[in-house]
């Protein structure tokens, strides 16, 4: 195995750019006009002007992996450009040693009028492969990309998935020193995606990755540190993956109620949890209660039901409370109170959506989305919902 030489090295990366096409050309020509004739270019924020990134700095070893995460426009693609060398940087310098593969945009580095076949052979001259060593290698790309069909066929044809697949296995099976990857690996099936992370756990000994993803399951599988931007700036760089991540949700979360269906005979009058902070305990219960003003008269008692969701809005675990009674118009006022008995959730933050279905039917009345949010107590951060109670039992003979 090669050593764990760096690979990367950015130091007080900046990128700046003009918000209308006006002041770019105009900030552009100045630049060209002073650097010609031996003149310092302005580095700094002129009027117009925006740090896409400002002040990033990483090392990154073969064998290690760096996750950039952020919202839309928080400057992780203008950082790839930048180590990639689409950009020059206003600020800061950039150290890359050794073969780069970047997926950083569909189709970038693609010829549309060129097969894929002849792209592949293309791609790898780039990288200084000579076409015998790309011979060697273009039966195990095309098998991997799945689209032996097509091979021959322009890439202009492709889909966005065709792109994705033959852009990974080319940038894959090259065995560069640098892998870049953007968050075109989203475009792809969940099949491919799966297939292509077994393929990074192959190369990662051997490589270097840069990753940008939205998906923080997939960022804590193969990353080893985190950084999290901000309108360009790193609000959180380390080693603790969790705590990365953790900050990227509390940046989304909502706690605004959502009402997504209301047939307007009930309306949620209070919920509440006897949580302090509405953080819950591992192994320890806690209460739940609702309150509803009946608005029309009703035949029958409508089921509750609860659904808490992760991080990433999926359902993780639901309950049912149904009740009957005889008069159901005594009063105008209904309260559902619930226990939730030994909670196994692990380490994060939970939602809880609330509704109220007719007991015979299921039709809805009422349906309301992230009514409480709740923090769950713990030593790690975890990407199971939950861990099962168990009695083990272990010997040795």
């Amino acid at each position: 195995m090669k050593d764990k030489e760096v690979l990367v090295s950015a130091q007080n990366v900046s990128k700046k750019f003009s918000k209308n096409l006006k002041s770019s050309l105009k900030y552009g020509a100045s630049d060209i006009i002073r650097s010609t004739l031996g003149l310092k270019v302005n580095k700094d924020l002129r009027p117009q002007e925006f740090w896409a990134v400002q002040d990033v700095s990483f090392e990154l070893r073969r064998g290690e992996c760096i996750g950039l995460i952020g919202h839309n426009g928080a400057g992780k693609s203008t950082l790839l450009k930048v180590l990639n060398g689409l950009y020059a940087p206003d600020k800061g310098q950039i150290v890359m040693k050794g073969k780069i593969g970047a997926l950083i945009e569909l189709g970038a580095g693609f010829n549309p009028i060129l097969t894929g076949r002849e792209n592949i052979y293309n791609n790898a001259s780039i990288l200084g492969f000579t076409r015998k060593e790309v011979e060697e290698k273009i039966e195990s790309i095309i098998d991997f990309s799945e689209i032996r069909d097509f091979i021959d066929t322009p890439v202009q044809n492709y889909s966005s998935g065709m792109k994705v697949r033959l852009g990974f296995a080319v940038a894959a099976h090259l065995e560069p020193d640098i892998l870049i990857i953007d968050e075109v690996l989203a475009v792809g099936d969940l099949g491919f995606v799966l297939k292509c992370f077994s393929k990074i756990d192959e190369l990662l000994p051997y490589t270097a990755v840069i990753f940008v993803s939205h998906s923080m399951p997939m960022v804590s599988r193969i990353c080893n540190e985190i950084i999290l931007m901000d309108h360009g700036k790193v609000e959180y760089q380390g080693k603790e993956i969790g705590k990365g991540v953790q900050l990227y949700y509390n940046k989304f979360s909502n706690n605004s109620q959502n009402t997504v269906y209301n047939s307007q005979t009930f309306e949620l009058i209070s919920a509440k949890s006897d949580l302090v902070n509405n953080e819950i305990r591992r192994h320890q219960d806690f209460n739940l209660t609702f309150e509803f003003k009946i608005n029309k008269p009703i035949e029958e008692l409508p089921l509750l039901y609860l659904e808490f969701k992760d991080k990433e809005q999926k359902p993780i675990a639901g309950i049912t409370v149904k009740e009957y009674k005889e008069d159901v118009n005594k009063g105008n006022r209904l309260i559902y109170k619930t226990t939730i008995k030994n909670p196994l959730f692990t380490l994060g933050k939970y939602i809880l959506d609330v509704g109220l279905y007719e007991a015979a039917t299921e039709s809805p009345h009422l349906r309301i989305n992230n009514i409480i949010e709740f923090t769950v107590g713990g030593e790690k951060e975890q990407w199971i919902p939950f861990e099962l109670d168990s009695e083990n039992i272990i010997t040795l003979h």
